[in-house]
């Protein structure tokens, strides 16, 4: 069960942020990393610290918790109860970050594999320099190629996320909201500049 914390919510920051503000919006142990726009997978659970890595999966009972200004937080569930999230900015997307997390999801034993993922900035307002776009769609398919609402050459960031789960073998894909360029409920670094961030947020599954 994911959900996406909204401005309303704070500066989910575990720095800006305190439990009892985590636990009403997840009545559970929090677990974050330290995101560095990198490709690091890491195993998380009750007792562990605070990994540098840009991605987490567990069969623990813990919230898996992921924050973001623009880069799409993605929320992957199996029904096994094996569960991933993987913070995906252009970077981690060129990388693979998602297909590494799905990868060590299977290797908990995770079979068929479910994603949500969060509001994140969309190509109307994410303009990119021309030749860092040609090298991403190098890697990633003409499908992230596209324009700004003023015509600027951009990343379709969300479609780029799609492409990724589908190579990785997920194509149940939900979505969370929108643009964070555009909605004001959520935070956006490109856009606005701001420095706090929301958080996705992924629960185990209710027991049956």
């Amino acid at each position: 069960m994911a959900c996406c914390t909204t401005v309303a919510d704070g500066d989910l920051r575990p720095e800006h942020s305190d439990e009892a503000a985590r636990r009403a919006i997840a009545d559970l142990p929090w677990r974050f990393c330290a995101q560095v726009h990198g490709t690091t997978v890491a195993r998380t659970g009750a007792g562990a610290g605070r990994p540098v890595a840009d991605a987490l999966v567990t069969t623990d009972d813990v919230a898996l918790a992921l924050l973001g200004a623009d880069c799409a937080l993605v929320a992957l569930a199996s029904p096994e109860g094996v569960r991933g999230v993987a913070h995906a900015g252009w970077r981690g997307l060129a990388g693979g970050v998602i297909e590494k997390t799905a990868a060590a999801m299977r290797e908990l034993g995770a079979s068929e594999i479910a994603a949500v993922s969060s509001p994140a900035i969309h190509p109307e307002c994410y303009a990119f320099s021309p030749a860092d776009l040609e090298a991403l769609v190098a890697v990633l398919g003409e499908e992230v190629r596209a324009t700004t609402a003023d015509g600027e050459p951009a990343l379709d960031l969300p479609r780029g996320v799609a492409g990724a789960l589908a190579r990785a073998g997920v194509t149940d894909l939900g979505a969370l909201g929108g643009c964070t360029g555009c909605d004001e409920r959520f935070y956006s670094f490109r856009r606005r500049g701001e420095a706090a961030r929301h958080a996705l947020v992924l629960r185990p599954a209710p027991s049956r």
